[in-house]
Order: structure tokens, then C-alpha cells, then sequence
């Protein structure tokens, strides 16, 4: 991956712990934990990867509000990031923490038998 990509990566996971965090007013958005932002090469294109507290459906709700507010989400990011052009960015559920959640309990059965 490419260098610059990563930095830009990493400085707008800091932006969105505080865009999400402070600035967003949407209901629908429950808490939300930004784990990583994956930029591609031309800095086009950003995958967010965000962890949510709650069951399925504030999960879902969550994703819902994060989407509809893409546009302003990434206005903020272009106020606070110098770059040529934002990129487009879309939001994906980190599925590595649940997956080591049941790895756990898994080695845990494991170890109590």
C-alpha cells in the first residue's frame, strides 16, 4: 500500500472519531468506533471500517444514518483534510473484532472441557 494513502488513511480515521462522535446529530447513529480507513492508491476512494455497540438492528439503523450522511461527512473531511479532492468514501462493518470475539469463546469451550 502506498505510503501517502496510508497517512491520509490514518488522519481521517482521527477526523471521523470526531465528525461522528461530536458534529453528526443523526438518532439513528448509535456509538460508533471507527477501527480502520482504508484508502486506495489515487486517493479516490476510502472504506471506512466501523465497529458498532448494540444488536443487529442499531447496527443496521447505525449504517443507514452513516450513509445518508455521506455527503456531509465528507465536506468536514474536506474542511479539515488538505487534499486536491475528498475522496468518496462508504462505510463497511469490521467484522475482525467479532470474528476474535468467537475465536475466544471457542478456545475458552476449548479449554473447559
Amino acid at each position: 500500500m502506498n505510503v501517502r494513502a496510508n497517512r491520509v488513511g490514518e488522519q481521517m480515521k482521527k477526523e471521523l472519531g470526531d465528525i461522528i462522535g461530536r458534529k453528526l446529530k443523526d438518532p439513528r447513529v448509535g456509538f460508533v468506533t471507527v477501527t480502520d480507513v482504508q484508502v486506495t492508491g489515487d486517493l479516490q476512494q476510502a472504506t471506512i471500517f466501523i465497529s458498532v455497540l448494540g444488536n443487529e438492528n442499531q447496527m443496521e439503523d447505525t449504517l443507514k444514518g452513516l450513509s445518508k450522511a455521506k455527503g456531509f461527512i465528507r465536506s468536514e473531511i474536506g474542511k479539515r483534510i488538505r487534499l486536491r479532492k475528498t475522496p468518496e468514501i462508504d462505510f463497511e462493518f469490521d467484522e475482525s473484532i467479532s470474528y476474535g470475539n468467537r475465536i475466544e469463546s471457542i478456545l475458552k469451550e476449548l479449554k473447559d472441557e
